[in-house]
C-alpha cells in the first residue's frame, strides 16, 4: 500500500520527486545517494540538505553539487522542526532521507510526512536500536550484523523494514573495523531501497 502511494505520487508529479536529506556528520551516506540521484531512473532528486550541526563534513557534498542546504540548532527540537517543516514547504519537498541524522524527530513531524521520511540505521533491525550498535554487537559476540532500511514511526527505529544487508561479523572485528564495513554496505542498500520504495 505504501509503496502504491508512493509510486502513484512520482506518477502525479511527473517528474523525479523532491527529497531532502537529513545528516548530522560525515554525509557519506548523503554522498552515495547524490551519485544515485544523477541516473536517469532514480526516482528522486536531492533539493535539499538539512544539518543540525554547523560542523558537519556532510554538507561538502552539498556544496560540491550545489545543493541547497541549511544549518538549524536542534538545542531545541521545536524550534528546529518549526525552521525545518517552513524550508521544506518552500522547497516543495515530497520526501525525506535521514542519513545519519542523530535526532529524534516528534510525532507531529512524522506525521506531517508518514510514509515519505525513511532512515538507515547500522543493524539488522529489530536488534540493537538506538547508538552504539557495533559495540553491542561485538560485546554479545553476535556471528551477524548489517544495515537496515526503514520507515520512520513515531517509536526509535521501529518503522516497517524496506531492505536489509547481513554481514558477517569477524572474530578479529572491532567496533571501528565493523562500522567500516557495514558503512560500505549501506551506501549500497540505502540508493537501492530508494528504488525499491518507487518501483
Amino acid at each position: 500500500m505504501v509503496q502504491k502511494k508512493l509510486k502513484k505520487m512520482e506518477k502525479l508529479i511527473g517528474h523525479k520527486v523532491n527529497c531532502a536529506v537529513f545528516i548530522s556528520g560525515n554525509g557519506t551516506n548523503l554522498c552515495s545517494i547524490l551519485k544515485s540521484s544523477r541516473k536517469k531512473d532514480f526516482p528522486i532528486k536531492v533539493k535539499l540538505v538539512i544539518s543540525n550541526k554547523a560542523s558537519a563534513n556532510g554538507l561538502k557534498y552539498a556544496r560540491l553539487n550545489n545543493i541547497p542546504y541549511k544549518i538549524f540548532s536542534s538545542l531545541n527540537m521545536k524550534i528546529f522542526e518549526k525552521k525545518t517543516i517552513k524550508e521544506l514547504k518552500k522547497n516543495k519537498i515530497e520526501f525525506i532521507c535521514l542519513a545519519g541524522f542523530l535526532k529524534i524527530l516528534s510525532k507531529k513531524f512524522i506525521n506531517n510526512f508518514k510514509y515519505r521520511i525513511i532512515n538507515i540505521h547500522p543493524s539488522l533491525l529489530p536488534k540493537y536500536k538506538g547508538l552504539n550498535t557495533h559495540f553491542r554487537v561485538i560485546k554479545n559476540k553476535d556471528k551477524i550484523s548489517g544495515c537496515t532500511v526503514h520507515y520512520v514511526s513515531s517509536k526509535l527505529d521501529s518503522g516497517k523494514i524496506i531492505l536489509q544487508k547481513k554481514v558477517k561479523v569477524k572474530n578479529s572485528d572491532t567496533s571501528l573495523s565493523l562500522q567500516k564495513r557495514i558503512l560500505k554496505q549501506e551506501h549500497k542498500l540505502y540508493p537501492r531501497a530508494i528504488k525499491t520504495i518507487f518501483s
